[in-house]
Parts: structure tokens; C-alpha cells; sequence
């Protein structure tokens, strides 16, 4: 954790590295929370509820699926078996986070198709792997992302690398000095909060009279159960993804 609030992340070689590098990249991605690009079929998807979107539900086996050798990797995976573990001791602990994305199979069984994981704290979510089993899950996984962390109040969302993937979505690259200033800033922010938080209380207790306390960040699971009773609250319960498209596109 002291590494990911420093900007730097794990990687391995193999599946089976017993080694970790730690990266530090010259240009880092991010994905503004306020610039994601919500194409009209992916709204449409959103809207249709063609999968079922959790949190949390199935963190090993969305890393299982994302260490998955892929035709570009040449059979290889960086997230060894020792990262693997790493992470789903984070997830014990509340710092690491999955979204899955779900279709019912043939047998009416839910199947898992797509989702990420990702380190988060404070007001920062560091997007590690995502993957797709088909058409749009991973981006599906990505827009539940998006609205959990700005309904959560989040700052940064960290993608480390860019790719053409990530930049129709709307990253963007900037130098790691760039990235190493949002990166404090997002921490900072959150402590500032805390403390208008306790200002806040102070006040209604009659001992201050400041205003503008911070509204405080939720972790990513909070801010997912928030999502769904904004949904519930707004009368669509039954379809959040049409809730989900609407809030992005209000804001995108």
C-alpha cells in the first residue's frame, strides 16, 4: 500500500515468477472520472440489463480470469500466482476490489463474463486488470466503476498504462511527475475532508460556524450499495443499468 500511495504498482514476468518489479512508469493513464466516454451502444447496453453487475461477488476468480494468457501475451501473464495471493489478501482486508459482470447460461446457471479489480484508498482507485468474455462486459464492468467512484466521491482513477482500449473510453496519458502531484493531491483532498467532517460536527454541536465540510469518501463497495438504492430510490430497483447510463451521461 505504502508503494501504491508512493505511484508505484507490482508486475511479474510469468504466471509462475517468484520475483516481483516494481513499476514506476514515465508516462502514466488516467480516466478523469468526469471524462468517460459513454458511447450510445454501450448506453444501450447499460440500459437493456444484459448483465448482472456486483461488487466484491467473485474477487479470486475475476483474477483467475485476468491471468488468463491472452493471444498478445504470448501464453504469459504478469500477475503471478504471488501477486495473485498479494491481492486477495488486500481484498480480505478491504483494499482491493472487483466488479463482475454476469449472464445466465444455457442451464440458467449465472455465468461469470467480464469484470476488473483494483487497489483502492482514500480517494483512489488504481484499475490493475480487466477482461471479457463477451462483447462489452469488460466495458460494462468499467461504466459500474466510473458511477461507483464519483458516486463515492473518488478523486483519481488511476489506469497505469494506456491503451487504445482505455483511450476510446475516454484515459489519457500524462508524465508520472503530473501523475505523482494528483496522486497526493487525491490523499490530501481526503484528509481535508475528514477534517471539515469533524468541523461540520463541531458546528452542530454550536463550537464552529465553518462551512463547505467535505461530503467524505466511500470505499467501492459502499459507494456500489449506494448506487443501488439511489436506483431503487429513483424507482428502477429492477433495472440499475438504465440508472447507471443516465447518471453518466448527465455528467460525461
Amino acid at each position: 500500500m505504502l508503494a501504491y500511495r508512493s505511484g508505484i504498482f507490482p508486475m511479474a514476468d510469468r504466471r509462475d515468477d517468484p520475483e516481483i518489479f516494481w513499476i514506476e512508469p514515465r508516462q502514466r493513464a488516467i480516466l478523469p472520472l468526469d471524462g468517460f466516454h459513454l458511447s450510445r451502444s454501450l448506453a444501450r447496453t447499460l440500459r437493456r440489463g444484459r448483465f448482472t453487475v456486483t461488487c466484491n461477488a467473485a474477487f479470486s476468480e475475476v483474477m483467475d480470469a485476468c491471468a488468463a494468457p491472452r493471444a498478445t501475451e504470448d501464453g504469459q501473464s504478469w500477475i503471478s500466482h504471488r501477486i495473485q495471493r498479494s491481492y486477495e489478501q488486500l481484498n480480505a482486508l478491504g483494499l482491493a476490489h472487483s466488479i463482475e459482470c454476469w449472464q445466465a447460461g444455457a442451464d440458467g446457471s449465472r455465468e461469470l463474463v467480464g469484470g476488473l479489480y483494483g487497489v483502492g484508498f482514500d480517494g483512489v482507485f488504481c484499475g490493475e486488470s480487466m477482461f471479457s468474455r463477451v462483447p462489452d462486459a469488460s466495458k460494462i464492468a468499467l461504466a459500474w466503476l466510473v458511477a461507483a467512484l464519483r458516486r463515492g466521491h473518488a478523486a483519481l482513477l488511476d489506469c497505469q498504462f494506456l491503451t487504445p482500449h482505455l483511450a476510446s473510453l475516454g484515459a489519457v496519458e500524462m508524465p508520472q511527475q503530473r501523475y505523482l502531484a494528483l496522486l497526493q493531491s487525491a490523499q490530501s483532498w481526503v484528509a481535508g475532508s475528514a477534517a471539515g467532517e469533524a468541523a461540520g460536527a463541531g458546528e452542530a454541536a454550536g463550537e464552529g460556524d465553518d462551512e463547505g465540510a467535505g461530503a467524505g469518501v466511500l470505499s467501492l463497495p459502499e459507494a456500489f450499495a449506494a448506487l443501488l438504492e439511489d436506483a431503487a430510490s429513483a424507482g428502477l430497483s429492477s433495472s440499475p443499468g438504465y440508472f447507471i447510463a443516465q447518471s453518466l451521461t448527465q455528467t460525461s
